[in-house]
């Protein structure tokens, strides 16, 4: 009995033994956060940004209406003007249901004359000589006269429909602008919808810039700015083109972190820009709009507060990759981000995502592609 108390004591304390052994500690996790550098306004000064250019408006027409095309008076590389006759359908079915909706209408209308006139007939009668005619007349012929005018109210429509389906057989050029395309040839049975004719306008050029993410909060103000851009065509190496921005990219791109920035442009006299030509674009220096580039502008999704009269970024360290809490200043929310007037300065780094989950001096790792080289 005393070997099996024994036995029992030194079962026990072998399993209490595991617990008297310190804990192990556990690594800290490294939280992977977006982040983006600040940038220098100036750089947009010194930079050329790589585009293409292309048509301000380009459109594939189509008839909406189907037969055999008769007219086909265009070809690649024609200029025409706006309303100028590009292709016809053979216009004679259109022409017989045009006609055909229109006697059909007349022949209502004269149905209504009739009707009303027998109308007032009858009224005329039942006032004379009250007993002479029925109500049931009366009624009959006012109700025949309201539904002639029926039918001429859908007749009408029929006409309309018919005139505006012959009007469908001519295509017509909205716009001034250069044939580029034709995907029919004449005397061809053509499809409703089916292209016909490719359209560019080239009074005007747009280029799509391509601008690196720690650019693209400065874009705003170049927008308001106007024709602060100055375009280089790889054709025309020594030919510059003023270009203000129409449109702002509002996502980047996966592989390059670079955002699409339409530029516009009048389209020279002495050379013509084509679609698909490449060229550079940068901001032009001395214009008095880059003064306000004095201000930096961060993500809206970079800011946080603690209370309700300070707010906050995360400062990313770029040797120990660790967070700091600091306080900024901010001013306007612009379509590109949050104006910060202190508190931040170029070339510093923060984090734009998740802010909320970070913590004073935790190490994290930066996922955007254009920070590879601080996340090594």
């Amino acid at each position: 009995m005393k070997r099996f108390i024994a036995c029992v004591f030194l079962f026990l304390a072998l399993i209490a033994l595991p617990g008297c052994k310190d804990e192990i500690p556990q690594k800290e996790m490294i939280r992977p956060v977006r982040a983006t550098q600040i940038s220098d306004p100036a750089e947009f000064t010194n930079r050329w940004f790589p585009g293409q250019a292309k048509a301000t408006q380009e459109v594939e027409l189509s008839f909406r209406v189907a037969g055999p095309l008769v007219t086909l008076p265009v070809n690649v590389g024609d200029t025409v003007r706006k309303g100028q006759e590009l292709a016809k359908i053979d216009p004679r079915d259109y022409q017989v249901d045009l006609r055909s909706a229109q006697g059909q209408l007349e022949r209502a209308k004269a149905s209504l004359k009739r009707a009303e006139a027998d109308y007032q007939r009858v009224l005329r009668i039942q006032k004379q000589d009250p007993g002479a005619v029925s109500q049931t007349l009366v009624d009959s012929n006012r109700q025949t006269a309201a539904s002639t005018r029926a039918e001429i109210r859908s007749l009408q429509a029929s006409v309309d429909s018919a005139r505006d389906r012959l009007g469908y057989s001519y295509l017509k050029a909205p716009f001034d602008g250069i044939v580029t395309a034709t995907y029919v040839e004449n005397y061809e049975d053509v499809k409703a919808k089916q292209p016909i004719v490719r359209l560019i306008d080239l009074s005007q050029i747009e280029m799509i810039a391509n601008i690196p993410e720690v650019l693209i909060s400065h874009a705003d103000y170049l927008k308001e700015a106007g024709k602060v851009f100055r375009v280089r065509f790889d054709p025309f190496p020594g030919r510059e083109i003023e270009a203000q921005i129409k449109e702002i990219g509002k996502e980047a791109s996966k592989t390059t972190r670079t955002y699409p920035v339409t530029l516009i442009m009048d389209q020279p006299e002495d050379i013509k820009i084509l679609p698909g030509m490449a060229g550079n674009a940068a901001s032009t220096v001395s214009h008095p709009g880059m003064q306000d580039l004095s201000q930096i502008v961060i993500p809206e999704t970079a800011v946080f507060s603690l209370d309700e009269n300070k707010t906050y970024v995360w400062i990313i360290d770029e040797k120990s990759k660790k967070v700091n809490k600091r306080e900024v200043k901010t001013g306007d929310l612009l379509d590109s981000g949050i104006t910060v007037r202190e508190g931040i300065e170029p070339g510093e780094w923060i984090a734009t995502a998740g802010v909320h989950y970070l913590k004073e001096g935790q190490e994290v790792r930066i996922l955007s592609a254009s920070t590879e080289e601080v996340a090594k």
